[in-house]
């Protein structure tokens, strides 16, 4: 507890600009297969995730997470937590590896398995330019990211851990080890690296640290993502179609239909998107944060021009609904309970409910 309290002093003081000691990047551990069946075709059991993003921004957040992950962990129903990117402010929030660490110690009070997907606060805009947060090269941020919250591959952080696909086990995107799956309840869930800042096409500025030149470039990084996250949702809808399932939850950072920032990063995920839920048929549910205010709609819908809009070239599509999370740090602190009831049918097959911490 002293430990902890001392972390969290040093994180809301000014001192955190200087903490510079850099994570040691090293590869995952190899796949563990210890931890249950990541494809659990024969359960029919309800059940529920409690999904938070974009949190904690600023020290008022920060010292709030102890008490929403005892909220979290106080709730019977919840069976799994999942994160949606973004452990911090995307600007004057300099992106430490003492930042990144004291957060990582918060969330390992998760009593049930806890799934992250990082966010581009975290990584894509921890450079100096029009951001303020600090040098850093993101691919460098990334890969220190990874080495700290995911240690053994396919498995997933919490106290009660549990086994997941991982991309890390495809020899062609074998980076991605953030990039998760699983199924339950007849439902397949997968976890992908889609980010804001555009999809990582804003630019990272110049200067860039001396080293940079050791870790991919942006364009690097973008084309290989590309490649990584297409291939992540095709096997999901794949497996999802194989194994007969009822629907299918994706979650990742990105708000790809947030009309305040631009979007042309996402065109070519939305459409695969769109293709895919459209073949399968079943309900699909998107969930993402990013642009921090609670929302749900379906931006594929015939009846949603405005949000179609934003793509224009995407497919028409009637199953898939959206959710974005409240978080940052004028948002309300909250986690999405989400309910999964296999025994129900057609939208009702997902049910959504906002509990606030106060």
């Amino acid at each position: 507890m002293r430990v902890m309290t001392r972390c969290l002093l040093l994180i809301s003081s000014a001192a955190l600009a200087g903490c510079s000691q850099d994570l040691q990047t090293v590869p995952p551990t190899k796949p563990s297969f210890s931890t249950g069946n990541p494809l659990n075709t024969g359960s029919s059991e309800a059940y529920t995730l409690a999904v938070i993003g974009d949190t904690p921004y600023g020290a008022a957040k920060l010292a709030e997470l102890p008490d929403l992950i005892n909220l979290m962990n106080s709730d019977p129903k919840v069976d799994i937590v999942v994160h949606l990117g973004d452990i911090k402010a995307g600007s004057s929030s300099p992106c430490t590896d003492d930042y990144f660490a004291v957060v990582k110690s918060i969330y390992d009070g998760i009593k049930d398995p806890f799934v992250y997907t990082p966010g581009d606060n975290e990584w894509t805009d921890c450079h100096q330019a029009g951001k303020n947060n600090g040098l850093y090269t993101p691919t460098e941020r990334l890969a220190a990211i990874r080495a700290l919250f995911f240690p053994v591959a396919g498995q997933t952080l919490g106290g009660r851990k549990k086994q997941v696909l991982t991309q890390a086990t495809d020899p062609a995107n074998s980076a991605y080890v953030e990039n998760t799956m699983w199924e339950e309840s007849h439902v397949v869930f997968a976890a992908l690296n889609i980010t804001g800042s555009n999809n990582d096409l804003a630019s990272w500025g110049s200067p860039l640290p001396a080293d940079a030149a050791n870790w991919p470039t942006q364009a690097q990084e973008v084309a290989s993502r590309a490649q990584a996250n297409s291939a992540w949702l095709n096997q999901a809808f794949a497996t999802a179609t194989s194994n007969n399932a009822a629907g299918v939850v994706l979650m990742f950072q990105a708000d790809m239909w947030d009309a305040t920032s631009a979007l042309s990063g996402f065109d070519n995920l939305v459409s695969q998107i769109g293709s895919l839920s459209q073949a399968f048929g079943k309900p699909v549910l998107l969930l993402m944060g990013d642009s921090h205010v609670f929302h749900t709609d379906n931006p594929y819908s015939i009846n949603s021009p405005a949000t179609r809009a934003l793509h224009p070239s995407a497919p028409i599509v009637e199953n898939v609904s959206r959710v974005v999370v409240e978080g940052s740090a004028a948002g309300r602190t909250e986690y999405l309970r989400l309910t999964i009831d296999p025994n129900k049918k057609g939208s009702a097959l997902f049910s959504i409910e906002r509990v606030p911490l106060n």
